[in-house]
């Protein structure tokens, strides 16, 4: 059976992160962000370099997946209607179906993901990094879901 996980940077700190991946017994993390920062101080533990070197102690893998990543032009669509809705970023609950819309079309349709299949069936479970806390509000739940129907993967939200 083909495990993976998702999980966002925001509600974590640094330690309770890893703590959450070796719970979930994560042996590789996927970062599908486009930007591989985050801002503000209490997140820079999940900027890119010092994020790889913390996983990197904690003996878990890391490679980053620009292809899956939405471009600019789909973030700015998404914080368009979040502004329309009154919600910040780290508020959101769902994704806009304009951006749901463009991301499959222009991303997920065009990515093949039988590289990330093939390392689950090799390595045991990967999580799939965005930075959003609720996944139904970051793509990282759209990438999951595809892999669920079409590739018979797992998947377990990490909160």
């Amino acid at each position: 059976m083909l495990k993976m996980v998702t999980i966002g940077v925001y509600g974590f700190d640094a330690d309770s992160f890893l703590h959450r991946l070796r719970q979930a017994d994560v042996h590789l993390l996927l970062d599908v962000r486009q930007r591989r920062g985050v801002r503000g101080a209490e997140y820079a533990w999940a900027n890119s370099n010092r994020l790889q070197a913390a996983l990197a102690e904690a003996g878990i893998a890391y490679e980053h997946h620009l292809e899956l990543a939405p471009t600019t032009e789909m973030r700015q669509l998404q914080y368009a209607e979040d502004d329309r809705q009154g919600v910040g970023k780290r508020s959101r609950h769902e994704l806009a179906a304009e951006y749901v819309r463009r991301y499959t079309d222009e991303i997920l349709d065009q990515a093949d993901l039988a590289p990330i299949v093939s390392v689950l069936s090799r390595n045991g479970t990967a999580a799939l990094l965005c930075v959003e806390h609720e996944p139904e509000a970051c793509h990282r739940s759209l990438i999951a879901q595809r892999l669920a129907e079409q590739h018979d993967v797992t998947v377990e939200h990490l909160l």
